[in-house]
């Protein structure tokens, strides 16, 4: 007997416990999330930086300095004495002309300066003379008048044959074609036997400096009308013209060695193209650059000193073209839109919707929706961040 009373006893306990379970259960609403519950999504604090603002434009390379080389006087070329190709410098011959007749010309003219010479050496001795006897009235005051005008012819046709010395001398000397600048030949266009004439249309071989070296780039007014006025209400900061680093891209992708320096900026804009030319001048030791290449000028034009910058997978594009991120704000999920202005690397230059100490949610943000409640994490350290949480108590209170 004291066995059946025993079991009914156990019997009522086990549905005491039950219905008190029940009724702690149900004083909380079902659909109310529990601590476990509520998702995690990893932010990133936003903070402003100093950013240069680059543009990249498109150019070519132009040598720093080009000489086509064209004979000043005429023959037969006797020699080419460079190597087609190779490094020359500035005085060094390039042809030699046939100088028999200039040599001729030369030796010509030297006589008739002594022959000159000679007749002004008697008009002198003839002027001094009668310029004495003039004055005792010994000869007519005209033969005087004529003896010192005879001087003057004298004098001035001996200037006439000292210009004629220093003609054929320079036009001998123009025989041997020399190289007006250092750089690199190309090839000849004429081989020993032709014939030249002075300031002919067809140069005779061109010399081109390529260390330094120039690169022409192109701006759409539209970017520089942009920046004039970022500059001027203060959103950025130029950089000075002497100051402003530039490097290159190349044709094969590769980032070229040497920094360049902007030189000038075009002060008028193509009216075929609506572009005004920059002008910068690069190191060329290497002679890796080569006039006419293709090359990307990557510019500092200006620079923006609390820029926000944030990683692209952060940023969502909706069908409609709208731009907009999750932010956490007192431990809910809030949707900013936001204001890109351009790419930099893997990040996005935002230039409206997000401020300093914005709490950006940059993982995580697929599963939650705008005002949800969450926990954020830090990204860096993977604790949880400064933000205001919601606790788990308010979370119960909530259901």
């Amino acid at each position: 007997m004291s066995s059946k009373i025993f079991a009914k006893s156990l019997v009522t306990a086990a549905v005491i416990v039950s219905l008190m379970l029940l009724f702690v259960l149900s004083g909380c609403s079902p659909g109310a999330p529990t601590p476990a519950e509520v998702p995690k999504v990893t932010v990133i604090t936003v903070q402003p930086q100093s950013q240069a603002l680059t543009t990249e434009l498109t150019g070519r390379t132009q040598a720093f300095l080009v000489a086509e080389i064209r004979p000043q006087v005429g023959g037969i070329v006797q020699q080419r004495l460079f190597v087609e190709g190779a490094e020359v410098k500035a005085g060094q011959g390039l042809y030699q002309l046939d100088a028999a007749s200039y040599k001729a010309a030369l030796a010509e003219a030297q006589a008739t300066l002594a022959k000159d010479r000679a007749t002004l050496k008697s008009a002198q001795a003839t002027a001094t003379r009668d310029a004495q006897l003039v004055k005792i009235d010994a000869i007519s005051q005209q033969d005087n008048e004529d003896a010192q005008a005879s001087l003057l012819t004298a004098q001035a046709e001996v200037q006439v044959a000292q210009a004629g010395v220093e003609t054929a001398r320079i036009n001998l000397a123009y025989t041997r074609i020399v190289s007006p600048i250092a750089g690199r030949i190309e090839t000849s266009t004429v081989t020993p036997g032709a014939l030249v004439v002075a300031d002919q249309d067809t140069a005779l071989t061109t010399v081109q400096q390529l260390d330094p070296i120039y690169v022409d780039v192109t701006q759409s007014t539209s970017e520089l009308l942009r920046l004039k006025r970022d500059l001027a209400s203060g959103a950025l900061q130029g950089t000075a013209a002497d100051e402003a680093p530039i490097s290159l891209k190349l044709d094969d992708g590769s980032t070229y060695a040497h920094a360049g320096r902007l030189k000038f900026s075009g002060v008028s804009v193509s009216q075929g193209t609506g572009t005004v030319t920059l002008r910068a001048e690069f190191p060329n030791p290497e002679r890796l650059l080569l006039p006419g290449m293709y090359v990307r000028a990557v510019l500092e034009q200006a620079r923006d000193e609390q820029a926000i910058l944030v990683p692209q997978r952060a940023v969502n594009r909706s069908a409609s073209g709208v731009t907009s991120a999750l932010v956490v704000v007192d431990g809910k999920v809030e949707q900013r839109v936001l204001t890109i202005d351009r790419a930099v690397g893997n990040q996005w230059w935002v230039s409206a919707g997000l401020g300093a100490g914005d709490q950006l949610i940059v993982e995580g943000g697929q599963k939650v929706r705008v005002g949800a409640a969450v926990l954020a994490q830090n990204s860096a350290s993977g604790s949880r961040s400064r933000t205001p949480q919601v606790a788990p108590s308010a979370l119960a209170q909530e259901g």
